[in-house]
């Protein structure tokens, strides 16, 4: 949806010079130009106006904007006219329970929007520091291996990293269920570079999980043009930003995936012919990233809490990208191919994933010695592995051999059966307490659990349920 509902009186007027791809170049009158990220309609025979955003001032009189749609059948002398605001795109109740595009436009089928007026632009500034709230708080999901090893911020951002089919896209579906479930909030979904078929089972699974009515989702799709993919991330993050601001909810902002943005902007940077930096991103690369990310913050009296999925290319997270977004983290969940073959979901790697929360001062005593006890426990079975897959176990020391049971055991006590899998794997899903999950891996590193079998511990909720799969075992 564009600006000119808003705009009182048409303003400058400019014809298309050149097409090439999703990049326009349009000529206006000379010191009449569109702004840097204004939108200009261009009035071409297909019915309503094509959409695109000003990129760039080629000179006094001419300006390269971006297509949010199809330039299909678009022609040179084709009317344009400056809007003389940015995109604008709807906001508030009505569009909670809608899947909508990157430019605001219902995609479900249901009917148009309540009040299509009701609009906000796509560009807008972070909240100013010192409006910002500071005290960290955590963000409970009912993840097991999430809550103790890489708990989330209230307010924060969080990104899960992992290369293709590790699990990305079925913890955020988690995500979205559980959070909503427990924190009985607002989430705005945003789709990026995702097909049609992963878009089509998120809804009908919100759908059928009662939650759909809290959740507003939008898609920018693989097969859209790169500015539509480009624009899709702001414009769920400009629907979020209404509820916090002016609803004074707590919102839960969910992404998949970041990467896709990245890739989008260095497609809609090759097309305006600037040079490629780095392993061949776009030069412009940090303050894409930035110009998203800063803008998630809590402010008084209401947050938004940011959980992203990020495409990690080739498994090598010294990627420009990844190691960008790297950055504006709160909480780093990183996605482990080997425990992925090995199945253990979801596939955390328990020394990889951190959270600046994890700190006694925050988390308490308790939680951080049992996260750094655990992280021991595995890093040292780790470091025994190459041993043990040369010598065998046997070759071990008693202690070594006491770590290595354990730490196995603790692996499996941090898989968890989710919800949105029960349809495939057959198994109930668990949400387990933080307090539970403390209680069950103490039990563990004190040797509880060293006579058990180690299946008795994998996919359960807590330490009871463990107890009871290993007597129901032990009695058959």
């Amino acid at each position: 949806m564009s600006a000119r509902e808003s705009a009182s009186s048409p303003l400058a007027a400019g014809r298309v010079v050149a097409v090439r791809g999703s990049v326009v170049d349009v000529r206006f009158p000379a010191h009449a130009l569109p702004a840097i990220d204004e939108a200009v309609e261009i009035q071409w025979d297909r019915g309503r106006p094509l959409l695109a955003e000003v990129q760039q001032h080629l000179d006094a009189g001419a300006v390269r904007a971006v297509a949010m749609q199809s330039t299909s059948g678009l022609r040179r002398g084709t009317p344009v006219r400056a809007s003389g605001a940015p995109l604008l795109v709807p906001v508030g109740e009505q569009v909670l329970g809608r899947l909508l595009n990157a430019l605001g436009e219902t995609a479900d089928g249901a009917g148009p929007l309540a009040d299509p007026q009701r609009c906000r632009p796509i560009h807008g500034p972070a909240p100013e520091l010192g409006s910002q709230s500071g005290a960290p708080e955590m963000f409970r999901t009912g993840i097991k291996v999430v809550d103790l090893l890489a708990p989330l911020v209230k307010g924060g951002k969080a990104a899960m990293f992992g290369g293709a089919g590790v699990g990305k896209t079925v913890l955020i579906m988690e995500l979205i269920r559980t959070t909503v479930e427990r924190h009985a909030g607002t989430s705005v979904f945003a789709g990026i570079g995702e097909r049609s078929r992963e878009g089509h089972e998120l809804l009908l699974e919100l759908r059928e999980s009662g939650v759909l009515e809290r959740t507003a989702l939008v898609f920018g799709q693989m097969n859209e043009p790169s500015g539509a993919r480009w624009r899709a991330g702001l414009t769920a993050l400009t629907m979020a930003e209404h509820f916090r601001d002016a609803a004074h909810e707590n919102v839960l902002l969910l992404v998949d995936n970041v990467y896709r943005l990245v890739q989008a902007g260095g497609e809609v940077s090759g097309s305006l012919g600037r040079l490629p930096s780095r392993v061949g991103y776009q030069p412009t690369l940090a303050s894409e990233i930035a110009e998203f990310e800063e803008r998630i913050a809590s402010v008084a009296g209401a947050a938004i809490t940011s959980i992203q999925a990020v495409y990690v290319p080739a498994d090598d997270f010294t990627d420009p990208a990844v190691a960008e977004i790297f950055t504006h983290l709160d909480s780093s969940i990183v996605l482990s191919r080997d425990m992925a073959s090995e199945g253990m979901y979801p596939a955390v790697d328990p020394l990889g994933s951190t959270s600046s929360l994890l700190d006694p001062r925050f988390v308490g005593d308790a939680h951080y010695r049992t996260a750094e006890a655990v992280r021991k426990t595995v890093a040292h079975y780790r470091e025994l592995q190459e041993i043990i897959a040369l010598l065998g176990i046997e070759e071990l020391s008693a202690a070594d051999r006491t770590i290595v049971r354990r730490a196995r055991r603790l692996l499996r006590f941090l898989t968890q059966p989710f919800m949105v899998t029960e349809a495939f794997t057959g198994a109930a899903g668990r949400s387990v307490e933080l307090e539970a999950t403390l209680a069950g891996c103490d039990a563990i590193l004190a040797g509880e659990a060293d006579e058990w079998a180690e299946g008795s511990l994998y996919m359960v909720g807590d330490i009871d349920e463990a107890k009871a799969k290993e007597q129901a075992g032990a009695h058959a």
